[in-house]
């Protein structure tokens, strides 16, 4: 029987994860690269990823905003938690 859900895979050298459904089924692979540096290796993926979709949606391209919708995945940067305030 297939696992369906996210499933997180950590690696020594990168981590997968797997979302998959009856419908669909794919693999993301996180990778340390350029900007990922800052983090520790368990937390790379929540930072790379955070970072990818705040880009993505800074870009304000209304094809990625289509997308977004007509998928229901929307993005909103939350303030960390040590900033501090304004």
């Amino acid at each position: 029987m297939a696992e369906y859900g996210v499933t997180i895979k950590p690696g020594q050298a990168m981590t997968r994860l797997q979302v998959s459904c009856m419908h669909q089924s794919g693999l993301l692979y996180v990778v340390p690269a350029e900007k990922s540096w800052v983090c520790s290796q368990d937390l790379m993926p929540a930072h790379a990823l955070a970072g990818f979709l705040r880009e993505v949606t800074a870009l304000e391209d209304p094809r990625v905003a289509d997308i977004m919708q007509r998928w229901g995945v929307y993005f909103r940067e939350l303030p960390l938690e040590d900033a501090p305030e304004e």
